[in-house]
């Protein structure tokens, strides 16, 4: 069947609420366009080299790969032209057209919580050639795959949908031509784009051309010249590299207008030899905790790119990382399969994660203010480290940052700081997981801690839970959870049930008869001060919040066994014991109230307003008789 030649397409809902904040609003920072352009040819043309790599014929003879940017002033246009992989019809629609993606919808929810219209972060989140409407009243692209035989053809003017026809002769590659608005002559100039290049761009690893110019200053079609460095910045010597060459590159690569907050390269020589240039972001991707992020670091071979794999190239916790690996070692045509058993990339990813790693100790030592910038971005994802990093786990706690019961408002003490103020007799750090800072606040496991002035960590990150079930100890300090098991205190033996008084044996038995197979046991409590009676789980049993969680996700979660902790010094526990007809409801509240404290949720809400209802009443009868 014959495609027509010619197809009026509408754009897809989400793309037009894009393009109508692309050309409805004024940006200070409009000539990023060029930038994203720039990026997305020169990615093209990798990608090209890579495939290539398998099959020399895509080339078609012309292996000279390049980007070229070509004014025409009569018809007020900027072309900026690629001889890479190029793009079939599908992909054309796939990409452009109806890009109505998780990307597109992360940027405009990021919108909407700014209420602000930033479109320099469109690149972030792979939608930069929408950038150009910023600047143009009307693009339109022609490409060809380069194993393809018939070309394509978008246009739009960024309102009424686009036009999709085809092309019978098309070069390789993409041709993006802008139709500048009528205050937009300024991209016009040679000089001004030149400037634009050298400043966004020059770290660009291939050619980027323009007409020479004759002494006047006029532009010659029949000759090009190169306008960038067109080198691979990673591969030049840290001292030829200024701070605003990296962060230039790292904008380029990351597809991020927001400054890194640090970077490290290095040149590795020896048995592997080896460059990494690494870097933080400034700010966190809109994709960070997705299941499949983006690439965020790309593998290069001799300067020829190959893939950006993530979890091939760093472990999954440093997937925020950006930046560029490149191995002198490893095969041009090795398969993404292979590199996954590969020793040479297991060794250099090795590596890499030592020199992130150095990189935050160092950013953490010298500036306080950017690494809790880092940890408030970054900490959840950094900490899952610790359960699937056993060779670095001291490391990464040692990062760590943490709220105490001494540090509320930010998470600022280090595991360190906490060994420094240890009590006397002090031999575990305690630790509290809960669901949020309110809930662990309040928690009655921290009264005897605080009245004894022992610091207890306050966590509160989903991901706490899994991780303390991994992190053992600190160096030479094991943890201990405040809120599970029987409680051991600095310069005190655990208590046991044979060191209870006989009455309070006889209370606890009595409690634990009313309250049947809600509780594992009852027992006199070492952890509490001012509330009556809290609940204990076992070491092994997870948090309520967590939980909860698991089984509204449908899991099977194996029922705690919990302990109920009483303090027969508090008054509702003398209270308890002298009326001795509603001995069973005080029971029965006592648990709810201490499943309340715990963040969990009742199984009958309104059995606990009646019970509280019954006691409450016969508080009130009582003190209207005694009046």
């Amino acid at each position: 069947m014959t495609q027509p030649q010619k197809q009026h397409h509408a754009f897809e809902a989400e793309v037009g609420q894009l393009l109508h904040l692309v050309t409805h609003s004024l940006y200070s920072n409009k000539e990023i366009f060029l930038r994203e352009l720039i990026s997305n040819a020169s990615d093209a043309l990798d990608r090209l080299r890579f495939e290539a790599l398998k099959d020399d014929a895509l080339y078609e003879g012309d292996s000279d790969l390049a980007i070229h940017l070509e004014v025409d002033e009569k018809e007020r246009t900027l072309t900026i032209r690629d001889n890479g992989i190029g793009m079939s019809r599908k992909e054309v629609t796939d990409n452009i057209g109806t890009i109505a993606r998780s990307g597109t919808r992360a940027f405009l929810e990021s919108l909407s919580e700014q209420k602000a219209a930033d479109v320099s972060q469109i690149g972030q989140f792979g939608v930069g050639f929408y950038s150009a409407f910023i600047v143009a009243d009307r693009v339109s692209l022609t490409t060809r795959r380069a194993d393809g035989k018939q070309g394509t053809r978008w246009e739009s003017d960024g309102t009424s949908g686009y036009e999709l026809s085809s092309v019978s002769e098309a070069p390789r590659g993409v041709s993006v031509t802008l139709h500048l608005k009528d205050e937009e002559t300024e991209f016009l100039d040679d000089y001004r784009l030149r400037t634009l290049v050298r400043r966004y761009s020059d770290h660009t690893a291939f050619p980027i051309r323009m007409h020479t110019l004759d002494e006047e200053g006029k532009s010659n079609l029949e000759d090009w010249e190169t306008i960038n460095q067109a080198s691979a910045l990673w591969t030049r010597p840290k001292k030829e590299v200024s701070d605003e060459d990296y962060i230039e590159f790292y904008k380029h690569v990351a597809h991020d207008p927001v400054e890194p907050l640090s970077w490290t390269h290095h040149r590795v020589e020896g048995r592997q030899e080896y460059n990494l240039l690494l870097y933080v972001p400034g700010q966190a991707p809109y994709d960070l905790l997705d299941p499949n992020p983006r690439g965020g670091v790309r593998l290069y071979v001799r300067r020829v790119f190959v893939l950006d794999d993530s979890e091939t190239l760093m472990p999954r916790y440093l997937r925020f990382i950006r930046g560029v690996i490149d191995s002198d070692d490893l095969p041009l045509n090795v398969s993404r399969e292979l590199l996954q058993n590969n020793q040479t990339l297991e060794t250099i990813k090795g590596m890499a994660v030592k020199k992130v790693l150095d990189m935050l100790e160092k950013l953490g030592k010298e500036d306080e203010e950017a690494y809790a910038k880092f940890w408030d971005m970054f900490g959840a994802v950094l900490k899952e480290g610790v359960v699937e990093d056993g060779d670095n786990r001291d490391r990464i706690l040692k990062l760590s940052r943490f709220r105490t019961t001494q540090a509320i408002d930010t998470p600022v003490a280090t595991l360190d700081d906490y060994r420094t103020r240890m009590v006397d007799g002090q031999e575990k750090i305690y630790y509290l997981v809960a669901e949020n800072l309110a809930t662990a606040q309040s928690s009655p496991h921290l009264e005897v801690f605080r009245e004894r002035g022992i610091e207890v960590l306050l966590l509160t990150d989903p991901v706490d839970e899994w991780v303390m079930s991994w992190a053992h100890q600190y160096e030479d300090t094991s943890f201990q959870s405040v809120s599970r098991g029987e409680l051991e205190l600095p310069g005190e033996p655990v208590e046991s049930a044979d060191a209870e008084e006989p009455e309070e044996d006889e209370l606890c038995e009595k409690i634990k008869s009313a309250l049947g197979d809600r509780v594992e046991t009852v027992r006199r409590s070492t952890r509490l001060t001012d509330s009556p009676s809290c609940l204990v789980r076992s070491e092994g049993d997870v948090s309520p919040f967590v939980e909860d969680l698991l089984r509204r996700q449908g899991q099977d979660v194996p029922t705690p066994k919990l302990t109920l902790e009483i303090n027969p010094e508090h008054v509702l526990l003398q209270r308890m014991q002298q009326d001795g007809g509603r001995f069973e409801i005080w029971a029965q509240w006592l648990f709810d109230q201490a499943s309340l404290a715990e963040g969990m949720m009742l199984e009958d809400p309104s059995a606990f307003v009646q019970r509280m209802n019954d006691l409450l009443g016969e508080s009130a009868d009582q003190q209207t008789t005694e009046a």
